[in-house]
């Protein structure tokens, strides 16, 4: 069933998100049915599992009704790469402020990039207006 969301993901068009469409709401009737069949299985993280799953059912498949959200968070584990780095190759941040600093100019880059923007005049904008 994810797989197949996942492939729908694929072929839908930017303005198929305004509109009902057959196989999205096949898709969440079938994850509706899924998480609606009792389990069998006694295992006690499957029962954690499958309790958190019907608590978000709702939020499961969002990114088959908003073009933006993507299907996998692939995006933001790519942000937090060069954090991970960072403290590696330091060990630690000396600094509770620096790591906040550190941040937060990590932050306004990689915005700047996903948006197309110039970090440089970003940056200027922000120093601009930190100054007035």
């Amino acid at each position: 069933m994810l797989y197949d969301a996942l492939e729908l993901k694929k072929k839908l068009k930017q303005e198929c998100y305004k509109f009902p469409v057959a196989e999205r709401d096949r898709l969440k009737n079938n994850l509706d049915n899924l998480l609606e069949e009792p389990l069998v299985e006694k295992q006690k993280k499957l029962r954690a599992f499958h309790k958190r799953m019907r608590k978000y059912k709702e939020y499961i498949l969002t990114f088959l009704d908003h073009y933006n959200v993507p299907s996998d968070n692939n995006a933001s584990e790519r942000a937090i790469r060069n954090v991970k780095v960072k403290q590696k190759v330091s060990g630690q941040f000396k600094t509770e402020n620096g790591a906040q600093i550190y941040a937060v100019i990590k932050s306004v880059t990689d915005t700047c990039i996903k948006n197309g923007q110039n970090i440089f005049a970003a940056f200027k904008t922000i120093a601009v207006l930190k100054a007035e």
